[in-house]
């Protein structure tokens, strides 16, 4: 079973920055397609962003771009989320996830793994 891990969460104002970071041990871990996901109290869980196994593409939610940016270290088998200009939408847990089915994964049941989750609160 791969096992993720989130932290870099917190409290933040809006406008603040936060970066995430998924860790694994897993020796695939530069086979995979990575992605993050979040979820809302009383919402679904929704698509973030999502980058290949080599980090050549990402894609990005609407609601994100331009200021959210994935990346990832295969090097350290570690996944980022640098969260710029937050604001008080962007509360929710943030959860990272791997799939090995698909080089670009946008959608939840394309995913493999999971973590646990992370919790953002952006406060005005």
């Amino acid at each position: 079973q791969v096992q993720l891990v989130e932290s870099g969460g917190g409290l933040v104002r809006a406008g603040d920055s936060l970066r995430l970071s998924c860790a694994t041990s897993e020796r695939a871990f530069s086979s995979y397609a990575m992605g993050w996901f979040r979820q809302a109290p009383g919402k679904e869980r929704e698509f973030v962003a999502t980058i290949t196994w080599n980090g050549g593409r990402t894609s990005y939610a609407d609601s994100v771009k331009g200021r959210f940016t994935i990346s990832r270290d295969n090097a350290k088998k570690t996944m980022y989320l640098q969260m710029n200009s937050l604001k008080r939408e962007d509360t929710a847990i943030y959860y990272c996830a791997a799939s090995y089915r698909v080089i670009l994964a946008l959608n939840a049941d394309e995913y493999d793994h999971w973590g646990q989750g992370t919790q953002v609160t952006v406060s005005s």
